[in-house]
């Protein structure tokens, strides 16, 4: 396996607040929204004959969208392990959670407030976090969440913040094999392959902002984990000025495409390794997919590491299943077992008795309704 020796920038400086609040945003999606499925479906129709060759594996299946109140039991986790967080912002497509509770500690932020006209609409997720850094008020320090991630015991900072920037690990996943983007491959695997060739690029070029070897750190031919990512809205701020091809191209899909991967979830942790202001360690942790014929076994050892995992994943890979899917049904009786009190964003706690019968949400309302209710604040557009 090829490998390149990475640089540092030394100058690099970043100002970490000692305190003040850590915010967390999440993207979050209702699939089984009629309306939404409606854009979706339109959007589908207009692409370019030759667009669907481009699209990433895995990037238009109904796991990739689909509701199954993982964004409700994330919400309980982080309430449970990490009360003192900061501001939360729910980073969606005109939709809101039906059962969601007014808050002045959430907000809602549509993409029509965050992103320009020209990027919508956008079923990529991959093109949605490169813009949420542009959340207006968001703290320095904050966390990304995709929503199927949970933390899963109580958080100490200095595990995921240093004094000089934040801590990510490696995926439990094979490595990648080889150094050229393929159409085959996940998006994380390409976005890997990505980051790499950049960076690799970058230090052969001696470019003045990579030119000082770092002789502690070197490329790896591995994906990051599905996880809590925490990050600094500093170090986005200053890529999209280092590598403003990479944004552009992730930010020009429709949907998520194999040769404009993903470049938060790696490039940015991959960028701030090899300068310093990021560290790899170990967590504890429980990776599920629900597609797999032992799932159920991979649910009865999260129920028993509860409360001992710094986090866990419950990834969607039941892919075009039914929502009646009896898979689904079992993700939901775990969450409910371990945590069953409802956290102070619900309207409608969810029982044990409920998430017996229920496999998914009633449309959620639309977001004008959500306005016209006083249900929770939405964020005002960007200048």
């Amino acid at each position: 396996m090829a490998t390149a020796r990475l640089v540092a920038l030394k100058n690099v400086k970043v100002d970490l607040p000692s305190d003040g609040p850590i915010d967390v945003v999440y993207l979050w999606v209702d699939g089984n929204d009629s309306t939404w499925r409606a854009k979706r479906q339109a959007a589908l129709q207009q692409l370019p004959s030759d667009s669907s060759a481009a699209m990433a594996r895995y990037s238009n299946v109904e796991g990739r969208f689909r509701d199954n109140h993982e964004l409700r039991y994330s919400l309980r986790a982080l309430e449970k392990f990490f009360p003192e967080h900061g501001h939360v912002y729910i980073v969606t497509d005109a939709q809101a959670p039906d059962w969601l509770r007014p808050s002045d500690r959430l907000t809602l932020v549509d993409h029509r407030d965050l992103m320009p006209e020209a990027s919508l609409p956008t079923f990529d997720s991959g093109h949605i976090e490169s813009w949420i850094h542009h959340i207006p008020g968001l703290s320095e320090r904050y966390f990304y969440f995709n929503d199927d991630v949970f933390f899963g015991a109580p958080v100490q900072l200095s595990d995921w913040f240093s004094d000089d920037g934040f801590h990510v690990t490696w995926s439990d996943e094979p490595w990648v094999t080889d150094e050229a983007m393929r159409v085959d491959a996940t998006s994380l695997e390409n976005a890997c392959r990505l980051s790499i060739q950049w960076l690799t690029d970058k230090a052969r070029s001696g470019t003045p902002a990579l030119r000082e070897q770092d002789p502690l750190y070197q490329s790896t031919f591995r994906t990051f984990a599905h996880s809590p990512r925490p990050m600094l809205k500093s170090i986005l701020l200053e890529l999209e000025d280092t590598a403003p091809e990479l944004f552009a191209a992730v930010r020009s899909t429709v949907f998520r495409s194999w040769d404009k991967p993903t470049i938060v979830s790696d490039f940015v942790l991959r960028w701030a390794l090899a300068h310093g202001l990021a560290s790899v360690r170990s967590y504890r942790h429980r990776h599920v997919s629900t597609g797999e014929d032992d799932q159920k076994t991979q649910l009865q050892s999260l129920q028993a590491e509860f409360g001992a995992l710094d986090f866990f994943c419950i990834n969607d890979t039941t892919d075009d299943a039914h929502t009646q899917d009896p898979r689904l049904q079992n993700v939901l009786s775990v969450l409910q077992s371990i945590l069953p009190k409802p956290s102070a964003f619900e309207n409608d706690p969810l029982t044990d008795a409920c998430a017996a019968r229920q496999t998914h949400w009633a449309k959620a309302p639309t977001r004008d309704h959500a306005l016209n209710a006083g249900q929770v604040p939405v964020s005002q557009k960007r200048a």
